[in-house]
């Protein structure tokens, strides 16, 4: 059986993001059939979006939006992807400083575009990173993982 491709896009300039996403692709890696590749927002491109068979996303909430980097990502990739009509399974993981939801609310907006189709409610951990939000993003990966080694989406 072919494995699936679970991709991970982020941007961090902080440990808080950079540990959630440690603990997202730790989550992932349990899932042995699943072929990971995790990427910088800066690094990533089209070709990484054809690759995928799910994609998470990770930001900081910087002045209620989300990174200048994952923006970056979204200018660069928008049109060139509009032809390839991906439908890819995304869902969100934002390090926040107040409630995330701006940040949450404009990623969405621009992946419909894509169009990718959201499959999980978005993880916002607010304030420092702690055990519970770590244990949070390990569930996400692995849940992301296992429902797409299983076919769910």
């Amino acid at each position: 059986m072919e494995k699936k491709k679970l991709l991970v896009i982020y941007h961090s300039q902080s440990e808080n993001t950079a540990q959630l996403v440690e603990a997202v692709a730790a989550g992932a890696a349990l899932e042995p059939q699943i072929e990971l590749s995790v990427k910088r927002a800066f690094d990533a491109d089209t070709e990484d979006l054809k690759w995928a068979d799910a994609i998470l996303f990770g930001t900081p909430e910087n002045f209620g939006y989300m990174s200048g980097a994952l923006k970056d990502f979204f200018d660069r990739t928008y049109y060139p992807a509009q032809p390839l009509q991906l439908c890819t399974p995304y869902a969100l993981f934002v390090s926040a400083g107040n409630d995330g939801s701006g940040a949450v609310r404009e990623i969405d907006r621009i992946l419909k575009g894509y169009p990718m189709k959201k499959v999980a409610e978005p993880l916002v951990i607010k304030g420092k990173v702690d055990a519970d939000a770590l244990e949070a993003c390990r569930n996400l990966g692995q849940t992301m993982a296992s429902a797409l080694q299983l076919g769910v989406f």
